[in-house]
């Protein structure tokens, strides 16, 4: 993990970016910190943006020491629970389990037209990564494709409303847009992925962004057991759970979260 002195300089951040970061964590002890990304911030390397979350984390960092380290990613219209490690060992520790699969993560989607059948089971279709024009886009392919990658989702149907259903997802690998790109080849886009083909207009109400929330994380922790952080689906995506009727009833209140020590 680079320094401010070794590696690249702080991000500069204004007291409103560092009051609005700071709001973000759900939970952090001696060796991580997890932040509920919002919606419409990248996690790194983001377009036209002036300060990704890789670098707003910066506002955690002790004078000339290094900033909190991003172990995962989420795309930047996904909201959800991101994990951050605040020291080399233990970014060194959860790399290494991350790159085990020692680490669960279950999401939320709102899916059209309607819960797929069956309402619960494994989408196993391989993934190639495509390249159009600036863009970069997965697409499913034949198994036996030289540039084929192994990708496997689990996903189970919470509530199915008329056009529309809640769905839970848990990827079992980790390719780029894989839970976009599996559930729009079963027929059943997020809504509000135009890059997928997701509705933009659902039961007569307006789409902002994709609905995909990454809901909880379940993960070894550095100084021994398990831990399981949740973070609350946020207000806009809740908002059109309610209008469609599919709330469901394990959903939690708003800023609900749930820590499970090991």
């Amino acid at each position: 993990m680079k320094t401010a002195k070794a590696g690249r300089p702080p991000a500069q951040l204004s007291a409103e970016e560092i009051a609005f970061v700071k709001g973000l964590v759900i939970y952090e002890d001696a060796a991580i910190l997890a932040l509920n990304k919002p919606p419409g911030l990248s996690s790194q390397g983001g377009r036209g943006q002036v300060h990704t979350l890789d670098e707003l984390v910066w506002a955690f960092a002790k004078p000339g020491k290094a900033r909190p380290r991003l172990i995962h990613r989420l795309d930047r219209d996904t909201s959800g629970v991101i994990l951050t490690a605040k020291t080399q060992p233990a970014a060194s520790f959860l790399g290494k389990a991350m790159m085990g699969k020692k680490f669960s993560k279950t999401y939320q989607a709102i899916v059209t037209p309607g819960a797929p059948e069956p309402k619960g089971g494994e989408i196993t279709a391989s993934l190639r990564r495509v390249e159009e024009g600036r863009e970069a886009y997965m697409r499913v392919c034949p198994d036996d494709h030289p540039d084929a990658e192994r990708a496997l989702s689990r996903y189970r149907t919470l509530k199915a409303g008329e056009g529309a259903a809640l769905m839970e997802l848990s990827p079992q690998t980790g390719r780029m847009h894989q839970l976009r790109v599996h559930l729009a080849s079963i027929g059943r886009p997020i809504a509000g992925d135009a890059r997928y083909g997701g509705a933009l207009m659902v039961g007569g109400e307006p789409v902002p962004r994709l609905m995909l929330h990454a809901g909880a994380l379940s993960f070894p922790h550095p100084d021994g057991g398990t831990k399981r952080i949740e973070a609350p689906v946020p207000d806009d995506m809740a908002g059109l759970i309610g209008k469609l009727g599919l709330g469901w009833r394990n959903a939690r209140p708003s800023g609900a979260v749930h820590i499970a020590r090991g």
